[in-house]
């Protein structure tokens, strides 16, 4: 998508968990809107890796931004989650404590938790835990129940909050990455690798980029840095081993090391939290599984390590101020800063957007809602649906009743949609359908969705790639390699 003299009311730097909410939200007003995003795809940087925990607002300090709009994003979660068709699950959140020492701690947070605004918490003895939890390790001494705490798929929201926002008239550019921003008569004019914008209005959603953005209008009012958390999914045949996210009390750097059951049923363990360098180092390590298997089998003694199916790492862009920095420049109000969106920054995205659109507002931007407005989205999940449902689609079409992956059950069908709705890559395609996230990994999968990949874009084999330009998965026909000897 060329962008040389578009114009726009609002430009959204940044397609994260963040920047798609706000662009869903402002798409409830008559306005321009501007999607951009430097990856290949929408939810490619820190939404790709998130835990999809949303927290209930308990681990937060009161008086913070994050504590403010934790609890309010984690009210809108339900609403949000049914209209967008999104996998959301309430399961609740267990904090538990392994000595009696310990127990004394959970105190601090039910009484931070009443003050964050944090309903239901319950205070549960050693018997009513195992009791919720059977395969936690009897040796824990107690913990704290809070039922509003839930879990969600982190990619398919954006993907979801993005394909409502475009249906409602939102433009979205992805690999486009912002080189240049100044204010010129009133606007600001932004130069990108794929030409020029003018925009009344910006916002800095842009994650790991966003100290650098804010740069380039002068504004250095905040430092972002990396912290790299590492998580290993374990395999679906664990499905009700454990039914709440279990926290241990938290650190001073994190909410630290989780076993999180997943809305497909898999689970989850980690993070880790440790500061790196590198906005670009996603690498897993030895010495990290082994942090979070010695400590998450403390909690659960019967996890075993050959369920592990695969692991990943995320970097979470952390601010130098200990809160969501979310506020117009003090350079220009038109330019408005949401920055250091840490943990709980994917449960308060809904509030984030809503707070943010206030901002706008009170900066000048005349927001008028529309008249229609649809906040609805329909995909399509084969293994949701019954028998006779899915035998009534694929009468329709019959690319529903191909079964391209077999440990995930998804179909052709799904596989097409989710190219049409935006995928260019495998990648793209395995986060909207789970296509090569079962027990074999795409093993089985990633060549029938890379022929679904060239017919739907007409490209060439060598032309597929795993998440970009600098990913392809395929170089050419072996036969046309010169060093493959000649058959007889």
């Amino acid at each position: 998508m060329l962008l040389n003299g578009t114009e726009t009311d609002v430009l959204i730097i940044g397609a994260g968990v963040v920047g798609s909410a706000l662009a869903r939200e402002l798409s409830r007003y008559q306005l321009r809107v501007l999607l951009v995003e430097k990856e290949v795809d929408v939810a490619f940087g820190t939404s790709k890796a998130n835990s999809g925990i949303v927290h209930s607002g308990i681990h937060d300090h009161p008086g913070t931004l994050k504590a403010k709009l934790c609890v309010e994003g984690n009210r809108l979660y339900p609403q949000m989650a049914e209209e967008l068709n999104v996998l959301y699950k309430q399961n609740g959140t267990l904090v538990v404590a392994r000595d009696a020492s310990e127990c004394e701690m959970l105190g601090q947070l039910v009484n931070q938790g009443l003050l964050n605004g944090v309903s239901g918490v319950q205070v549960l003895g050693r018997e009513e835990l195992h009791r919720l939890e059977p395969n936690l390790n009897p040796d824990l001494a107690g913990g704290l129940l809070v039922p509003s705490g839930g879990i969600v798929i982190p990619f398919d929201l954006v993907y979801a909050l993005v394909e409502n926002a475009v249906a409602n008239g939102v433009q979205l550019a992805v690999s486009t990455e912002v080189w240049q921003i100044r204010w010129e008569g009133g606007q600001f004019i932004v130069e990108t690798n794929r030409g020029m914008v003018k925009t009344k209005y910006i916002v800095n959603a842009a994650g790991l980029g966003a100290a650098k953005v804010a740069g380039m209008i002068g504004d250095e009012s905040f430092t972002i840095y990396a912290r790299k958390g590492e998580e290993y999914l374990l395999d679906r045949r664990l499905e009700g081993y454990i039914q709440r996210t279990v926290f241990p009390l938290p650190t001073p750097e994190s909410k630290g090391i989780l076993i999180i059951p997943t809305v497909e049923g898999n689970i989850m363990l980690g993070p880790t939290a440790h500061r790196v360098d590198s906005f670009h180092d996603f690498s897993t390590s030895a010495a990290g599984w082994d942090e979070i298997f010695r400590f998450t089998q403390r909690l659960v003694p019967g996890l075993q390590a050959s369920d592990v199916i695969t692991s990943f790492s995320g970097l979470r862009a952390a601010g130098d101020t200990g809160d969501f920095i979310i506020r117009p420049s003090e350079l220009n109000t038109h330019f408005i800063h949401v920055a250091g969106i840490e943990s709980p920054g994917l449960t308060a995205a809904p509030a984030i957007a809503r707070y943010v659109v206030e901002l706008l507002e009170d900066a000048g931007l005349r927001m008028t809602a529309k008249r229609f407005f649809n906040p609805y989205r329909l995909v399509v999940r084969i293994r949701d649906l019954s028998l006779e449902d899915r035998d009534r689609l694929a009468v329709k079409c019959p690319a529903y009743a191909n079964i391209v992956c077999r440990c995930e059950m998804v179909s052709e069908g799904e596989i097409r949609d989710a190219v049409r709705r935006g995928a260019t890559t495998l990648d793209g395609v395995k986060l909207r359908t789970r296509s090569g996230m079962g027990r074999c990994q795409g093993g089985f999968c990633s060549p029938m969705v890379m022929r679904i990949l060239m017919e739907e874009l007409g490209l060439k084999p060598e032309e597929v790639t795993k998440n970009g330009p600098d990913s392809p998965l395929l170089f050419g026909n072996l036969r046309d390699n010169p060093s493959c000897p000649e058959k007889d």
